[in-house]
């Protein structure tokens, strides 16, 4: 008599991460959502330090510039301090150094002052987000790893949504600067979470556990010419952003953005070195696209909501409230179905489900509860699915060099969002603000639908390296067989897709 071989019933995901692991990756999101807090606090209240400094428009706007041009620089440096002393080492430098540019904020006594807390936090918020999420996508299982990276994101959006609810109360009754005082508070309660917490498993079984120190600079310093030419380059770049998002560079943007773009292009081609260096080259490109796409919403919506539609301050924040939800809810989701359907297939299927949205959105001109629904659909889908982009990026690097990998491309790509609303400005001289809005983020979503969809990145990598590993998070899944006895299958949800 023969019986049919039963399957056995997993036990629910969650319960595949530990207490300690839960507590880590508590203590990781905590980090992120002070980022977000943090990194927001100046666009609510760019008016009023204007009126106290005596900003011109341009001067004004480059303060939330500013956080962008050491971003590349931040994401780099301490990316490699996590490769070579331990995620969480880099994890506690990035959120003190945002946390101090924060409150020095406060302090500031003029735009040059101010100017230079920004690069601070800049130089912070790169390193977070590279610290992070290497940790908590190297502490949870691998088929559970595009979840880690949606439910970590979701932390910068609430943050922001956490930032316009403590401007309401703080600064109509105690002026701006209270609001980047409040800033350093919470750091007491992340360093607290932090101090007891396990390293990484993939960091420590690969490096922590050998006594190895990887080095991911070292193509940067490989010799005295070498060492002087790349000190230059890192000068050069970071002083052509600064003079291009300043006032500075007026009338030579052009020629300055050219000459960053070349410093930058060489430091990726180093650092990727004869076999890599396409790939770091086009991470780039791809994530600096996914910031054009992205940013001209986040950046322009409140202006679009107050200058066509006519909004009041009070009808803006509810807006806000359903985009920032939106995108929490949609990091949230889009983990789910990362690892069901594979990173690169969920991210470019959601993005064709957003664009959907798009028009709509900006067609809607009587009905504030239309627009919000129709704003929290949209953004959870395009917003949203920027929860799998660590995880995408992260799996192209493997443990020794991942945080710096991930913390160059990432933060160089990033500039797309300084770029983003000067370019959303622009197409309003021709056109309406929302037009001009529509029309770039859907245009340039198909662009990323397309750059990651057909996993572009990879497949230029493979044109000069035949045995590049095609995703370093994944692993074969570990499927139960037989009482006693296990054995192993290519993982269906934890891949690139």
């Amino acid at each position: 008599m023969s019986s049919a071989r039963t399957t056995p019933t997993l036990p629910p995901w969650y319960r595949e991460i530990t207490r300690e692991k839960w507590k880590s990756f508590f203590a990781a999101w905590i980090g992120y959502l002070l980022d977000g807090f943090d990194f927001v606090l100046i666009t609510l209240v760019l008016t009023e330090i204007a009126d106290d400094f005596g900003l011109s428009t341009v001067e004004s706007a480059s303060l939330v510039s500013g956080a962008f041009i050491t971003r590349w620089l931040g994401g780099a440096v301490l990316g490699a301090l996590g490769d070579r002393f331990g995620r969480k080492s880099a994890m506690v430098a990035s959120i003190l150094l945002y946390s101090v540019g924060t409150f020095a904020c406060g302090f500031a006594w003029d735009y040059t002052s101010l100017f230079t807390a920004r690069l601070l936090i800049g130089m912070g918020m790169a390193g977070e987000y590279s610290a992070s999420a290497t940790y908590v996508l190297e502490s949870w299982p691998a088929r559970l790893r595009n979840r880690a990276s949606g439910f970590l994101i979701s932390g910068f959006s609430l943050g922001g949504v956490l930032a316009a609810e403590v401007y309401e109360h703080v600064v109509p009754g105690h002026g701006w600067r209270w609001l980047f005082y409040i800033g350093l508070f919470p750091v007491v309660v992340a360093l607290w979470v932090r101090r007891a917490l396990p390293e990484a498993d993939d960091w420590e079984a690969r490096v922590g556990a050998t006594g190895e120190r990887p080095n991911p600079f070292r193509p940067l310093f490989a010799g005295r010419r070498r060492r002087t030419v790349n000190t230059v380059l890192a000068v050069v770049a970071t002083g052509s952003l600064f003079a291009v998002f300043t006032p500075l560079g007026a009338g030579a943007v052009p020629v300055l953005s050219v000459l960053a773009t070349a410093c930058l292009v060489a430091f990726a081609v180093q650092l990727g070195g004869r076999k890599r260096w396409v790939l770091f080259v086009a991470l780039c490109v791809t994530v600096f696209c996914a910031f054009l796409y992205s940013w001209p919403v986040q950046a322009l919506l409140p202006t679009y909501l107050k200058t066509e539609l006519g909004f009041t301050p009070a009808q803006v924040s509810d807006a806000l409230y359903y985009a920032g939800f939106g995108t929490m809810a949609g990091c949230i989701v889009t983990g789910f179905i990362g690892d069901r359907f594979g990173t690169r297939r969920a991210y470019a299927c959601t993005l064709v489900v957003g664009i959907a949205f798009v028009f709509p959105v900006f067609a809607i001109r009587d009905s504030q509860l239309q627009l919000g629904i129709l704003l929290f659909l949209m953004l959870a889908c395009m917003q949203g699915i920027s929860g799998l982009l660590p995880k995408f990026i992260a799996g192209h690097f493997p443990t020794e060099t991942r945080a710096a990998s991930l913390g160059f491309t990432y933060n160089v790509g990033a500039l797309g969002g300084a770029v983003a609303p000067v370019l959303g400005a622009k197409l309003a001289s021709t056109m309406s603000l929302g037009q001009s809005l529509a029309v770039l983020t859907f245009s340039l979503t198909l662009v990323v639908i397309v750059l990651i969809g057909f996993d572009v990145p990879s497949r230029l990598n493979r044109l000069v390296d035949k045995e590049a590993v095609p995703d370093y998070l994944a692993a074969r899944a570990v499927v139960p067989d037989s009482p006693g006895r296990i054995r192993s299958a290519p993982s269906t949800g934890g891949g690139a897709g």
